[in-house]
């Protein structure tokens, strides 16, 4: 039999509210609002009196109610789910239930009514399913005008597949955004203590060299030697709580930048001479590579030496007892180009990328043998990139070598006025 007009209207009108439904799923993102749009939207296209919707908890293993119309969700908690009430069968099925009659019907639990507050009489529920697996039921309770029948049921599916995807997808949103809030956290703990470390090593430190300096100056024989290998040791630390000092600066967009335009050559030979007693003592030629002509750049002069003496320091720590080092620069098009390369144990293709990386070692924190805190190179990219420069690294392996280079860009002086390229 032909259906009438008014039920045509009728079934055109929801396919068009599922239209709006379908739309508005699909750009809502908080949880807590799209539970809520669910179920009251359900609750209106079946002119029904509640509406539930129910998700499987995988910690412990069974339904719980997630959001119903009128009620507060937490006093649904305890209500228990057991293994024969309708909603866990609609889930283990995968499959539509439409029940009429309910309070003579064995499957009916009372204790839903009684936190409901009226008396249930019938009852849909369908699965809601992510790529055909239930991840969920959207049960309906007490059609206003007659029973559920299976027209009702198609219309609640067609809802229920759409908020199963939207509820999915707005959880890994939500586990992202709590994911990253966490690094978020992590990051600012990891500042603070950079910032509190470095602080307060700074003033003991200074006690240690400050005596030991003296110790060195009036002692004699053994007993200096001893006072300089406490000086020695002193001083490194202080490198290190520098090293944590400019990566926290850097990290917060503190370093201060006092640019002045100068020759490149002048920094890197200043770079070389600090770095040069550590290659001495591990038997190292390092050779200069630095053309006449000046290299002008504008810039922080103790800053870029600063990048050039981690790249130089990472040189001497990778690269075995009587190995080569090069440090050279050159004029390119674009600007000058400046190089360290060693013959030391090179760089594997995959970590070529990580190495700039904070805190970051190619060795296994369980088997290290060459040291450092892995922060070096991180400054270096930092204060080279605060120049407008870039740098990276190539290796052709393990046991090849590396090539460290730097790019920035040229300055020039004309007649007294300052042009940059």
């Amino acid at each position: 039999m032909p259906e009438s007009k008014p039920e045509l209207r009728h079934i055109a009108e929801q396919l068009a509210r599922l239209i709006e439904v379908s739309i508005t799923l699909n750009s809502t993102l908080n949880p807590a609002e799209l539970l809520q749009f669910i179920i009251h939207t359900a609750a209106e296209i079946l002119d029904c009196e509640w509406v539930a919707i129910l998700l499987y908890d995988e910690k412990c293993s069974r339904l719980v109610f997630a959001a119903a119309t009128g009620s507060d969700p937490g006093q649904l908690d305890d209500i228990p789910v057991t293994q024969g009430s309708p909603a866990a069968m609609v889930y283990q099925t995968n499959q539509p239930m439409v029940l009429s009659n309910l309070q003579d019907d064995a499957r009916y639990y009372p204790q839903v009514s009684k936190r409901v507050s009226f008396k249930v009489n019938n009852l849909l529920g369908v699965p809601m399913r992510v790529k055909d697996k239930p991840n969920g039921v959207l049960e309906a309770l007490n059609k206003h005008n007659g029973n559920f029948d299976e027209g009702d049921a198609d219309i609640l599916s067609v809802i229920a597949s759409q908020a199963a995807v939207a509820i999915h997808n707005a959880s890994l949103l939500q586990a992202l955004q709590d994911a990253n809030n966490e690094l978020r956290t992590v990051d600012k703990l990891k500042d603070n203590f950079l910032a509190l470390a470095s602080h307060e090593l700074r003033t003991p430190l200074g006690v240690i060299i400050g005596y030991a300096t003296m110790l060195q100056e009036e002692a004699q024989g053994e007993l200096s030697e001893h006072a300089q290998q406490v000086v020695n040791a002193a001083m490194q630390m202080r490198s290190l709580v520098d090293a944590m000092t400019s990566l926290n600066m850097l990290r917060a967009n503190e370093m201060i930048l006092h640019p002045q335009p100068f020759p490149i050559q002048k920094t890197l030979k200043a770079a070389y001479a600090e770095v040069k007693p550590l290659a001495d003592a591990k038997k190292q030629r390092v050779a200069l590579q630095l053309p006449d002509q000046p290299l002008p750049v504008s810039g922080d002069a103790a800053k870029l030496k600063a990048a050039f003496v981690n790249l130089l320091n990472n040189a001497v720590r990778f690269t075995p007892e009587g190995g080569s080092i090069v440090l050279g620069a050159k004029l390119q098009a674009d600007g000058i180009l400046v190089w360290v390369e060693d013959n030391g144990i090179g760089i594997p293709a995959a970590e070529i990328k990580k190495i700039f990386q904070e805190f970051y070692q190619v060795e296994p924190h369980t088997t290290r043998k060459l040291g450092g805190m892995g922060i070096g190179l991180t400054i270096a990219r930092g204060l080279i990139e605060a120049h407008r420069g870039r740098v990276w690294a190539e290796s052709p392996g393990p046991g090849k070598g590396a090539t460290f280079k730097v790019s920035l860009p040229l300055v020039r002086v004309l007649t007294g006025v300052l042009s940059s390229e």
